[in-house]
């Protein structure tokens, strides 16, 4: 079991994310990960730095903890060619630290360069899996050309590859993105505690780690939690069906509107009671997964550090499947 840090790249700015990692690295915490987004989910977050920059200025500012993306779309906004570049880079630069997390994308960030993002997941697995197939190929050194049904590349290298290249773990919903995972990715990434996601990822031949984003929010009162959480993360409450679709923050706002303090706290972890967090977390470990990443999204991330130092950390590292500890 690892447990991960969630930097809310929608809720705060660059400086602050790069502090908040240096803290979750001096609580104890195996990895961060960190959202690669052109626009936050919602207006009230009010940030959205390019995650590239804010995860080599954590490279440079930590020395041991992890760094991950969750997730990066290497196929409209950026070519697989870039991410490529950009891991290999950051992962020269954390001494082998990065994990690169692909998922297949949101409408919200895609659709800003003015190239279609695609209505049909099958279409856009389709692009995944080509993108996949170009970072890959790219990572095996020398000049490399590649043509696909979505996308193309013409005569490239990298020169700056590491030793050994990053992990690749890729964001899983369903049974064909489950399947790509195992295909073309090193482990799992997914954001609900579904144990089919893993079924389909082991059936398909899948045998790396899985990550998983556990909703959580902090704060001593549980309504003060709650409250936050509705304020800053009631995007997550329609499913990942309607992230992925809708285009800018106004539509996911108007789409939430109907979201109460008691959906969220149904959903999310509220509060300051350590039985109730790791009541979320089991969920998670009862799916399969096996990289957890604590999601805080509380009104006071050094509040929820600590927290997570004094009351959390050795006791989530103990969760087993089926609710038993060892």
């Amino acid at each position: 079991m690892q447990i991960g840090y969630k930097l809310a790249a929608e809720a705060f700015g660059p400086a602050e994310l790069i502090r908040q990692a240096v803290r979750a690295e001096q609580a104890g915490f195996d990895f961060v990960e960190m959202s690669d987004h052109f626009h936050p989910w919602l207006e009230s977050q009010g940030h959205s730095p390019f995650a590239w920059a804010v995860l080599g200025g954590i490279a440079e500012r930590t020395e041991r903890i992890g760094l991950a993306t969750g997730v990066t779309c290497p196929t409209v906004r950026y070519h697989p060619a870039i991410i490529a570049q950009a891991a290999a880079t950051l992962a020269l630069m954390s001494g082998g630290r990065f994990t690169l997390g692909i998922g297949s994308g949101e409408r919200l960030n895609e659709h800003v360069v003015g190239r279609e993002f695609p209505d049909s997941t099958a279409t856009r697995h389709e692009m995944l899996r080509e993108a996949l197939e170009i970072i890959r190929l790219l990572w095996q050194g020398g000049y490399r050309s590649y043509e696909g049904r979505h996308l193309q590349l013409r005569d490239a290298r990298i020169f700056d590859l590491p030793d050994e290249p990053p992990m690749i773990a890729v964001a899983a919903s369903g049974r064909r993105s489950a399947e790509i995972a195992a295909d073309l990715g090193d482990g799992l990434f997914a954001t609900e505690p579904k144990p089919e996601i893993v079924r389909h990822y082991r059936e398909a031949g899948g045998r790396g780690p899985g990550y998983a984003e556990v909703f959580l929010a902090w704060a001593p009162d549980k309504h003060a939690a709650a409250k936050a959480a509705l304020d800053g993360a009631r995007f997550a409450i329609p499913g990942w069906k309607v992230m992925s679709e809708l285009p800018n923050p106004v539509n996911f706002a108007a789409a939430t509107m109907t979201v109460r303090e008691e959906d969220i706290m149904e959903r999310f972890a509220c509060g300051p009671d350590p039985d109730r967090h790791l009541e979320v977390a089991q969920q998670y470990v009862d799916a399969g997964f096996d990289r957890l990443v604590m999601m805080n999204n509380g009104p006071d991330p050094d509040g929820f550090i600590d927290f997570y130092a004094d009351e959390l950390d050795a006791r989530i590292r103990r969760l087993e499947p089926s609710g038993r500890t060892r």
